[in-house]
């Protein structure tokens, strides 16, 4: 079961304090370069433009996930890194953290569908936040995966 008393942010990488940041890369690394086995460039590049949602209980983080915008106006927005602290999962912190990082893509880009690469293994978790998978299995890193996207709440008009 989730905690009741965890809060929500969604920042910048400039906004963050030095052990926020700290806090949130090692959680990445240890997570998906050391528990997964697999060495490849986790600072990419991307954390520079994208926003950055945690949770948090108290000072302590919980999950995370990254928001990438479209690069045009007809393009979806990304969520990826999405990762729960290894001290606090079964408690349900992954179905928190992506209702909040639909909810935060669906404030920030309504119009736009959400893509996300997930995992293979977790297509099935993705899928019951409405993704549909719209690819072949790949490897990515060592690592099936399959593409997904999510269509936007709402259509354009």
């Amino acid at each position: 079961m989730a905690p009741t008393t965890y809060t929500t942010d969604i920042k910048g990488l400039d906004e963050f304090s030095a052990r926020e940041l700290y806090d949130l890369l090692r959680m990445r690394v240890d997570v998906f370069v050391v528990e997964q086995n697999c060495p490849y460039p986790e600072l990419d590049g991307k954390d520079i433009d994208a926003l950055h949602l945690r949770l948090l209980e108290g000072a302590e983080l919980l999950a995370s996930a990254r928001i990438l915008k479209p690069h045009k106006p007809q393009d979806a927005s990304k969520i990826g890194r999405v990762v729960v602290s290894p001290a606090h999962r079964g408690k349900r912190l992954g179905d928190v953290l992506m209702s909040e990082a639909i909810t935060a893509c669906e404030r920030l880009y309504p119009a736009n569908a959400i893509a996300l690469s997930a995992q293979a293994h977790l297509r099935r978790f993705y899928e019951s936040f409405g993704f549909i998978g719209t690819s072949q299995e790949y490897f990515e890193d060592g690592i099936p995966h399959i593409d997904m996207v999510r269509q936007p709440a709402t259509q354009p008009a």
